[in-house]
Protein backbone atom coordinates (compact mmCIF):
# COMPACT_ATOMS: atom_id res chain seq x y z
CA UNK A 1 0.00 0.00 0.00
CA UNK A 2 3.00 2.23 0.36
CA UNK A 3 2.88 3.12 -3.09
CA UNK A 4 -0.35 4.37 -3.17
CA UNK A 5 -0.60 8.55 -2.52
CA UNK A 6 -0.65 9.88 0.74
CA UNK A 7 -4.21 11.41 0.45
CA UNK A 8 -6.06 8.19 0.32
CA UNK A 9 -5.08 7.13 3.62
CA UNK A 10 -6.43 11.13 4.90
CA UNK A 11 -8.74 10.26 7.84
CA UNK A 12 -12.49 11.63 8.24
CA UNK A 13 -11.15 13.80 10.59
CA UNK A 14 -8.47 15.01 9.31
CA UNK A 15 -9.84 16.02 5.90
CA UNK A 16 -8.94 19.83 5.04
CA UNK A 17 -6.71 20.08 7.80
CA UNK A 18 -3.14 22.22 7.21
CA UNK A 19 -5.80 23.72 4.31
CA UNK A 20 -6.97 27.09 3.47
CA UNK A 21 -10.45 24.77 3.21
CA UNK A 22 -13.06 24.87 5.60
CA UNK A 23 -14.68 21.24 5.54
CA UNK A 24 -17.94 20.05 6.74
CA UNK A 25 -19.47 16.49 7.25
CA UNK A 26 -23.24 15.96 6.99
CA UNK A 27 -25.47 12.97 6.95
CA UNK A 28 -26.79 11.36 3.90
CA UNK A 29 -27.67 12.99 -0.06
CA UNK A 30 -31.40 14.84 1.22
CA UNK A 31 -28.74 16.08 4.23
CA UNK A 32 -26.05 17.53 1.63
CA UNK A 33 -29.61 18.55 -0.80
CA UNK A 34 -31.24 20.70 2.49
CA UNK A 35 -27.99 22.28 2.68
CA UNK A 36 -27.55 23.68 -0.80
CA UNK A 37 -30.91 24.88 -0.47
CA UNK A 38 -30.45 26.64 2.66
CA UNK A 39 -26.87 28.41 1.45
CA UNK A 40 -28.71 29.69 -1.12
CA UNK A 41 -31.50 30.59 0.41
CA UNK A 42 -29.52 32.91 2.48
CA UNK A 43 -27.22 34.56 -0.08
CA UNK A 44 -30.93 35.83 -1.63
CA UNK A 45 -31.31 37.18 1.93
CA UNK A 46 -28.39 38.63 2.89
CA UNK A 47 -28.45 40.28 -0.77
CA UNK A 48 -32.09 41.23 -0.66
CA UNK A 49 -30.87 42.93 2.83
CA UNK A 50 -28.54 45.52 1.27
CA UNK A 51 -30.97 46.39 -1.78
CA UNK A 52 -30.15 44.09 -4.27
CA UNK A 53 -30.60 40.74 -6.01
CA UNK A 54 -28.39 38.07 -4.89
CA UNK A 55 -25.69 36.90 -7.99
CA UNK A 56 -25.43 33.15 -7.81
CA UNK A 57 -23.20 30.31 -9.91
CA UNK A 58 -25.54 27.43 -9.69
CA UNK A 59 -25.05 23.77 -11.23
CA UNK A 60 -27.63 21.00 -11.73
CA UNK A 61 -25.22 18.42 -10.14
CA UNK A 62 -25.57 18.32 -6.65
CA UNK A 63 -29.64 18.09 -7.50
CA UNK A 64 -31.92 17.63 -4.93
CA UNK A 65 -31.91 21.49 -3.69
CA UNK A 66 -33.59 23.24 -6.39
CA UNK A 67 -37.02 21.44 -5.29
CA UNK A 68 -36.79 22.82 -1.71
CA UNK A 69 -35.28 26.14 -2.51
CA UNK A 70 -38.40 26.22 -4.52
CA UNK A 71 -40.65 25.51 -2.10
CA UNK A 72 -39.04 27.84 0.61
CA UNK A 73 -39.63 30.61 -1.68
CA UNK A 74 -42.80 29.76 -2.56
CA UNK A 75 -43.97 29.73 1.59
CA UNK A 76 -42.05 32.44 2.11
CA UNK A 77 -43.56 34.52 -0.63
CA UNK A 78 -39.44 35.97 -1.44
CA UNK A 79 -39.17 37.79 -4.20
CA UNK A 80 -36.50 36.92 -6.47
CA UNK A 81 -37.22 38.68 -9.33
CA UNK A 82 -33.52 40.44 -9.52
CA UNK A 83 -31.82 37.34 -8.00
CA UNK A 84 -29.33 35.98 -11.31
CA UNK A 85 -29.01 32.30 -11.44
CA UNK A 86 -25.81 31.79 -13.85
CA UNK A 87 -25.80 27.63 -14.58
CA UNK A 88 -22.04 26.70 -14.54
CA UNK A 89 -22.55 24.50 -17.90
CA UNK A 90 -24.85 22.50 -20.63
CA UNK A 91 -24.62 20.09 -23.07
CA UNK A 92 -23.70 21.13 -26.46
CA UNK A 93 -24.21 18.86 -29.97
CA UNK A 94 -21.06 18.37 -32.20
CA UNK A 95 -22.04 21.61 -33.80
CA UNK A 96 -21.74 23.46 -30.39
CA UNK A 97 -25.30 24.15 -30.32
CA UNK A 98 -27.60 23.75 -27.05
CA UNK A 99 -28.98 19.99 -27.16
CA UNK A 100 -32.62 20.93 -27.41
CA UNK A 101 -34.36 21.39 -23.81
CA UNK A 102 -36.40 18.34 -23.84
CA UNK A 103 -33.34 16.48 -24.08
CA UNK A 104 -33.05 13.98 -21.17
CA UNK A 105 -30.31 15.14 -20.10
CA UNK A 106 -30.36 18.54 -21.15
CA UNK A 107 -29.97 21.02 -17.79
CA UNK A 108 -31.42 23.87 -19.18
CA UNK A 109 -34.98 21.23 -19.13
CA UNK A 110 -33.89 20.17 -15.68
CA UNK A 111 -34.26 23.97 -14.24
CA UNK A 112 -37.18 24.82 -15.64
CA UNK A 113 -39.12 21.29 -14.32
CA UNK A 114 -37.31 21.17 -10.90
CA UNK A 115 -36.72 24.81 -10.27
CA UNK A 116 -38.61 27.72 -12.18
CA UNK A 117 -41.74 25.87 -13.28
CA UNK A 118 -42.22 25.26 -9.41
CA UNK A 119 -42.01 28.82 -8.52
CA UNK A 120 -44.79 30.83 -8.17
CA UNK A 121 -44.75 33.66 -11.74
CA UNK A 122 -45.02 36.28 -9.52
CA UNK A 123 -41.60 35.31 -7.36
CA UNK A 124 -39.78 33.97 -10.07
CA UNK A 125 -36.44 35.19 -11.08
CA UNK A 126 -37.32 37.18 -14.81
CA UNK A 127 -36.53 35.08 -17.74
CA UNK A 128 -33.35 37.46 -18.50
CA UNK A 129 -32.03 36.22 -15.20
CA UNK A 130 -32.18 32.59 -15.89
CA UNK A 131 -28.64 32.55 -17.48
CA UNK A 132 -26.76 29.31 -19.39
CA UNK A 133 -23.23 30.51 -20.58
CA UNK A 134 -24.34 31.15 -24.75
CA UNK A 135 -21.89 28.78 -26.90
CA UNK A 136 -22.29 31.60 -29.48
CA UNK A 137 -21.25 34.17 -26.96
CA UNK A 138 -19.60 32.83 -23.85
CA UNK A 139 -18.57 36.33 -22.94
CA UNK A 140 -22.03 37.23 -22.11
CA UNK A 141 -21.38 35.88 -18.58
CA UNK A 142 -18.19 37.73 -17.40
CA UNK A 143 -19.98 41.02 -19.28
CA UNK A 144 -22.96 39.97 -16.71
CA UNK A 145 -20.97 39.46 -13.67
CA UNK A 146 -19.13 42.48 -13.90
CA UNK A 147 -22.39 44.17 -14.60
CA UNK A 148 -23.69 42.92 -11.11
CA UNK A 149 -21.12 43.81 -9.02
CA UNK A 150 -19.27 40.45 -9.03
CA UNK A 151 -20.77 36.78 -7.64
CA UNK A 152 -21.88 36.85 -4.27
CA UNK A 153 -21.34 32.39 -4.58
CA UNK A 154 -20.35 29.93 -6.71
CA UNK A 155 -21.82 26.12 -6.14
CA UNK A 156 -20.89 22.84 -7.73
CA UNK A 157 -19.68 19.87 -7.14
CA UNK A 158 -16.26 17.72 -8.08
CA UNK A 159 -16.24 15.48 -10.95
CA UNK A 160 -14.43 12.19 -11.08
CA UNK A 161 -11.47 13.97 -12.63
CA UNK A 162 -11.48 16.73 -10.23
CA UNK A 163 -13.10 19.16 -12.35
CA UNK A 164 -15.73 21.84 -11.66
CA UNK A 165 -18.05 22.93 -13.69
CA UNK A 166 -16.96 21.73 -17.04
CA UNK A 167 -13.98 22.67 -16.25
CA UNK A 168 -11.89 19.98 -17.60
CA UNK A 169 -8.08 19.45 -16.36
CA UNK A 170 -5.77 19.11 -19.62
CA UNK A 171 -5.27 16.09 -21.84
CA UNK A 172 -2.12 14.01 -21.24
CA UNK A 173 0.56 15.25 -22.78
CA UNK A 174 -0.87 19.31 -22.22
CA UNK A 175 0.85 21.46 -19.76
CA UNK A 176 -0.93 24.34 -18.52
CA UNK A 177 0.31 26.37 -14.87
CA UNK A 178 -1.91 26.68 -12.02
CA UNK A 179 -2.35 30.43 -13.40
CA UNK A 180 -3.12 30.17 -16.46
CA UNK A 181 -5.75 27.20 -15.32
CA UNK A 182 -7.30 29.90 -13.19
CA UNK A 183 -7.53 32.22 -15.71
CA UNK A 184 -9.63 30.27 -17.62
CA UNK A 185 -13.01 32.03 -18.74
CA UNK A 186 -16.24 30.90 -19.75
CA UNK A 187 -15.87 28.72 -23.01
CA UNK A 188 -16.79 25.66 -25.51
CA UNK A 189 -14.99 22.63 -24.96
CA UNK A 190 -14.49 19.03 -25.61
CA UNK A 191 -15.63 16.63 -22.47
CA UNK A 192 -12.82 14.30 -21.19
CA UNK A 193 -13.42 10.36 -21.62
CA UNK A 194 -13.61 9.82 -17.50
CA UNK A 195 -16.30 12.58 -17.36
CA UNK A 196 -18.58 11.01 -20.24
CA UNK A 197 -18.05 7.69 -18.51
CA UNK A 198 -18.99 8.54 -15.05
CA UNK A 199 -21.80 10.67 -16.63
CA UNK A 200 -23.25 7.53 -18.76
CA UNK A 201 -24.10 6.31 -15.28
CA UNK A 202 -27.26 8.51 -15.16
CA UNK A 203 -28.31 6.28 -18.41
CA UNK A 204 -27.59 3.64 -17.36
CA UNK A 205 -24.20 3.17 -18.49
CA UNK A 206 -24.07 4.48 -22.11
CA UNK A 207 -21.43 6.43 -22.88
CA UNK A 208 -22.77 6.72 -26.43
CA UNK A 209 -25.70 8.65 -25.11
CA UNK A 210 -23.35 11.61 -23.41
CA UNK A 211 -22.37 14.26 -26.09
CA UNK A 212 -19.06 15.05 -26.37
CA UNK A 213 -19.05 18.55 -26.43
CA UNK A 214 -20.09 21.34 -23.51
CA UNK A 215 -20.19 25.11 -22.53
CA UNK A 216 -19.19 26.14 -19.64
CA UNK A 217 -18.47 29.40 -16.94
CA UNK A 218 -14.88 29.13 -16.56
CA UNK A 219 -12.15 28.95 -13.74
CA UNK A 220 -12.03 33.18 -13.67
CA UNK A 221 -15.75 33.16 -13.01
CA UNK A 222 -15.75 30.67 -10.49
CA UNK A 223 -12.96 31.71 -8.21
CA UNK A 224 -13.68 34.85 -8.69
CA UNK A 225 -16.58 34.75 -6.58
CA UNK A 226 -16.96 35.80 -3.04
CA UNK A 227 -18.09 32.81 -1.63
CA UNK A 228 -16.96 29.14 -3.21
CA UNK A 229 -19.36 26.02 -2.15
CA UNK A 230 -18.04 22.60 -3.46
CA UNK A 231 -19.96 19.65 -2.27
CA UNK A 232 -19.72 15.96 -2.37
CA UNK A 233 -22.55 13.17 -2.05
CA UNK A 234 -21.76 10.36 -4.35
CA UNK A 235 -19.74 7.64 -2.36
CA UNK A 236 -17.35 7.72 -5.47
CA UNK A 237 -16.12 11.12 -4.73
CA UNK A 238 -14.39 9.70 -1.38
CA UNK A 239 -11.22 9.91 -3.03
CA UNK A 240 -11.35 12.91 -5.50
CA UNK A 241 -12.13 15.07 -2.31
CA UNK A 242 -8.59 14.00 -0.69
CA UNK A 243 -7.19 14.45 -4.35
CA UNK A 244 -8.50 18.24 -4.21
CA UNK A 245 -7.69 18.86 -0.58
CA UNK A 246 -4.37 17.17 0.27
CA UNK A 247 -2.58 16.51 -2.93
CA UNK A 248 -0.71 18.75 -5.41
CA UNK A 249 -2.41 21.86 -6.49
CA UNK A 250 -2.51 21.63 -10.04
CA UNK A 251 -4.54 21.76 -13.17
CA UNK A 252 -4.93 18.04 -13.64
CA UNK A 253 -6.91 18.64 -10.45
CA UNK A 254 -9.09 21.68 -11.42
CA UNK A 255 -10.61 21.35 -7.61
CA UNK A 256 -7.25 21.86 -5.88
CA UNK A 257 -7.57 25.41 -7.18
CA UNK A 258 -9.91 26.08 -3.97
CA UNK A 259 -7.16 25.99 -1.74
CA UNK A 260 -5.97 29.32 -3.49
CA UNK A 261 -9.75 30.73 -2.69
CA UNK A 262 -10.40 32.93 0.19
CA UNK A 263 -13.35 31.64 1.45
CA UNK A 264 -14.02 27.99 0.06
CA UNK A 265 -16.02 25.57 1.78
CA UNK A 266 -16.37 21.43 1.10
CA UNK A 267 -19.11 19.94 2.36
CA UNK A 268 -19.18 15.99 1.92
CA UNK A 269 -21.48 13.16 3.41
CA UNK A 270 -20.86 10.91 6.20
CA UNK A 271 -19.97 8.11 3.56
CA UNK A 272 -17.49 10.84 1.20
CA UNK A 273 -15.93 11.56 4.23
CA UNK A 274 -14.44 7.71 5.03
CA UNK A 275 -11.22 6.76 3.03
CA UNK A 276 -11.63 4.72 0.08
CA UNK A 277 -12.08 0.92 0.28
CA UNK A 278 -9.86 0.12 -1.93
CA UNK A 279 -8.46 -2.97 -0.91
CA UNK A 280 -8.65 -6.18 -2.93
CA UNK A 281 -11.27 -8.68 -1.56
Amino acid sequence: MSDLPNYLNVSAADLGKGTPVKVRVLGDMTSIGCDVAEAMHREILNARAEGRGATLIVPVGPVEQFPLLAKRINDERLDCRDVVFINMDEYLTDDDRFITADHPLSFRGFMDRLFYDRLDPTLAPRPQNRVFPDPQDPGAVPRLIESRGGVDACYGGIGINGHFAFNEPPEPGETMSVEQFAALPTRVLSLTRETRTINSVTVGGEIAVIPRRAVTVGMKECLGARRLRLYCNRPWQSAVARRALHGPITAACPASLMRLHPDAVLTVADYVAQPPNIMLR
